[in-house]
């Protein structure tokens, strides 16, 4: 009896959790929109109210992981599945928080001359959407190599980051002016780069709940 209410238990937390990743990617999603000045800047209020919502979502799922723990005594498979959902929520949340920089960076620089890194601060965001979609599709499908190519994506994100940064010292150097917008682009683009850090934790996760092991990612 024991076990079915485990198993229960267990597809709702799955459910809260899936909730979770739909929002974090629809804000993504949304924070996407503002940067290619697509879209009124009314998104990023959504953004901002949305990130509450996740914020709530992270602390459910936590307690209902740790109830499971607590009451229903999971082994093996299950037990490893409750704190590997456990430390993805703490990733999520961060990675929603990033969106809502990146939300709050996009709409202020839609209001001014447009810098050319910025096309790659639109590329790190695509590639971290197409990140988050994969990697929880993996962990739905319980699919491995899913994660692991997932996790490939972030050397798109680190190259990226890599090259921007250095446009932009060289961009300080020449332009003093610019230097208040410039450091600020330099910030978005480390949130991205640690966004998809967190991606690729996510990704190392589920293969720990899958096969029980640690693999070390995107060294």
């Amino acid at each position: 009896m024991e076990r079915v209410q485990l198993h229960e238990e267990m597809t709702k937390l799955r459910r809260e959790l899936s909730l979770m990743a739909a929002r974090v990617e629809a804000d993504l999603g949304k924070a996407l929109i503002i940067l290619r000045s697509e879209s009124e800047s009314s998104l990023l209020s959504e953004v901002r109210e949305s990130g509450k919502i996740v914020d709530a979502l992270q602390l459910k799922i936590e307690d209902m992981t740790f109830v499971l723990i607590a009451t229903q005594s999971p082994v093996a498979g299950d037990l490893r599945e409750l704190l590997v959902i456990y430390k993805i929520t703490s990733a999520l949340e961060r990675i929603g928080d990033y969106g809502i920089h990146l939300a709050r960076a996009a709409e202020k620089f839609a209001r001014k001359a447009s810098f050319r890194s910025m096309e790659r601060i639109e590329r790190m965001a695509e590639t971290a959407l197409q990140m988050l979609g994969s990697c929880f599709s993996a962990f739905t499908s319980r699919d491995v190599n899913g994660a692991r190519k997932a996790a490939s994506l972030d050397d798109k994100i680190d190259d990226e980051h890599k090259a921007l940064t250095e446009e932009v010292l060289k961009l300080m150097k020449k332009k003093p002016k610019l230097v208040k917008s410039a450091a600020r682009l330099l910030r978005i683009s480390a949130y991205m780069e640690r966004m998809g850090d967190h991606i690729t934790n996510i990704c190392e996760g589920i293969i720990f709940m899958i096969e029980g092991r640690h693999e070390e990612l995107n060294d």
